[in-house]
């Protein structure tokens, strides 16, 4: 039997098996999975009310709140295409992002009352704003009238396309402009049962949802969730001891961080004052983890530390740094070394890190390649670009643009950007390398290393240092902590210590591209690729 593969079996799947049970938390508002599902085919009533066909966007301007996650739901209920937008951009990055998408509706959140003017006046073609948490001078309309007209009725699985368009997210731009990345009901669903395969399977989980739903690491989870039965947490904006709350008060088993959420986590000086005794695993991705940062995330929350790797176009989830029955890890310090990775392919992805003519590097985690990626996780293409579309994929193989070395277990480990290697008098240095190094230092809060111009080598490393509060750290110092950790020639040939916090993502990450152009305004680099 060929039953269409969508995220509206997810939904569905909850509605029939945990009815009763709790399955949303945000803020004060708690709603059973049969209240979740009502408000789900509400959202689809109001959407096609007011006039969203099938194909149409419907964007979303919103913190981690269950309203937000009723979209991921209830606009593909009615064959619609959620999108939801980063809330760091600023008003002219969003109306670049509307203009190109042409969404049919946007529901906001009154923290972004203040946007919907400009964007009103420049996006003529969005004919509705809707206001998510009540009135709101700029709002069409409000959330409670949309879901105002009554409920669908629950529709024949069998009258969904499962090769369209269920979700469109927009790539951060950290590298370049943004690209409206698609994916189908089938790409959702079937990344929905990888997630479930890889360690996940259990209806007993209570998710928080500490990532923003926007982004890869944070929308790659809902469906499965869901799917499962499994609690959602919803955190608003991620606040340090905020979170540390939510983990104790709702007895928190598992969530995902980007390595600055994580490193944050542990310098919060109130870490030790909470409960947080029933997280049992959680993920870091969104950036390469140092073994450092795993093996101060195990001492701060006794529980399964395990990095991972994915991007906005695999759904995101590609591999995970979990067990391999035919490892034997020399140490404990082995342990830690291999769950820092990126890990190994999960179910229904394919993996290979490979030369420029597209051939396997060796297993020797020495040689550098392009990590490429086939599956059903992978994107339908970016929306309304062919040709960049075209430009990464070669022969059914998805080019990540992420640098990295593997071994015979096929064990991947991330060096860097294509993009951000830095080229020292013909050397090729891994930036995420020294980072990891430079974050070992007892001493440094946060760091990042750029290119920067050099007239005898063309360019070299740059380091930017964030230092713990009360904490004293100079260039010499941090050289002879580097020098027995990294080779003479990636040492970084500038250090600059700045008050912070560098400058980062809606998502965390930080943006090395702002960075970068302090040492290059005026300057024109070259980069390989």
């Amino acid at each position: 039997m060929n039953v269409p593969l969508t995220p509206i079996r997810c939904l569905y799947r909850a509605v029939d098996l945990y009815a009763p049970k709790i399955g949303v938390v945000s803020g004060p508002c708690r709603y059973t999975y049969a209240e979740f599902g009502e408000r789900c085919e509400r959202l689809a009533a109001g959407l096609l009310a007011e006039g969203v066909q099938p194909g149409d966007r419907v964007a979303y301007l919103s913190f981690n709140t269950s309203q937000l996650l009723e979209g991921y739901f209830g606009v593909p209920l009615m064959r619609g295409i959620v999108m939801p937008l980063n809330v760091r951009l600023q008003p002219a990055e969003l109306i670049a992002i509307l203009n190109h998408a042409e969404p049919r509706l946007v529901l906001y959140e009154s923290d972004f009352a203040a946007y919907i003017g400009p964007l009103r006046q420049a996006c003529r073609t969005i004919p509705r704003f809707v206001g998510i948490d009540g009135p709101a001078s700029e709002a069409d309309l409000t959330l409670d009238e949309l879901l105002s007209h009554g409920r669908i009725d629950r529709p024949d699985i069998f009258s969904f396309d499962e090769n369209e368009i269920a979700e469109l997210f927009y790539t951060s731009g950290s590298t370049g402009a943004p690209k409206g990345v698609m994916l189908s009901h089938r790409t959702l669903f079937l990344h929905s049962l990888m997630v479930a395969m890889t360690g996940y399977c259990r209806d007993d989980i209570i998710e928080l949802h500490t990532i923003p739903l926007f982004h890869a690491n944070g929308w790659g989870r809902p469906q499965t969730a869901t799917m499962l039965g499994a609690r959602h947490i919803m955190v608003r904006r991620f606040d340090p001891p905020r979170v540390l709350k939510l983990m104790e008060e709702e007895r928190v088993t598992s969530c995902s961080l980007v390595p600055t959420m994580a490193n944050a986590l542990l310098n919060c000086p109130d870490l030790a004052k909470f409960d947080t005794a029933t997280m049992q695993e959680i993920h870091i991705g969104g950036a390469a983890s140092s073994p450092e940062l795993i093996a101060r995330m195990e001492q701060a929350f006794r529980c399964r530390i395990i990095s991972g790797y994915g991007l906005t176009e695999t759904s995101p989830l590609v591999s995970t740094a979990r067990t391999k029955s035919s490892v034997s890890f020399i140490d404990d310090a082995d342990r830690i070394r291999r769950q820092a990775m990126a890990g190994w392919p999960v179910p229904g992805c394919e993996m290979r890190v490979v030369d420029p003519k597209g051939y396997d590097v060796p297993r020797d985690m020495q040689t550098m390649g392009e990590i490429v990626v086939r599956g059903d996780n992978v994107m339908d293409g970016y929306y309304k670009e062919p040709a960049a579309t075209d430009a990464v994929m070669t022969r059914g193989w998805l080019h990540t643009g992420d640098m990295a070395v593997w071994d015979e277990e096929n064990y991947v480990q991330i060096v860097d950007r294509k993009k951000e290697i830095i080229i020292s008098g013909g050397e090729n240095i891994s930036s995420v390398e020294m980072e990891k190094a430079i974050f070992a230092h007892p001493a440094v809060l946060e760091c990042a290393v750029v290119a920067a111009p050099d007239a005898r080598w063309g360019e070299v490393p740059a380091a930017v240092v964030v230092l713990k509060p009360g904490q004293s750290l100079d260039q010499p110092q941090l050289i002879s902590f580097l020098e027995t950790r990294l080779a003479r020639f990636k040492l970084p040939r500038m250090v600059e210590f700045t008050e912070g916090p560098l400058p980062k993502t809606g998502t965390g990450k930080i943006l090395k591209r702002e960075l970068r152009e302090r040492f290059w305004h005026g300057k024109e680099r070259r980069v390989q690729g």
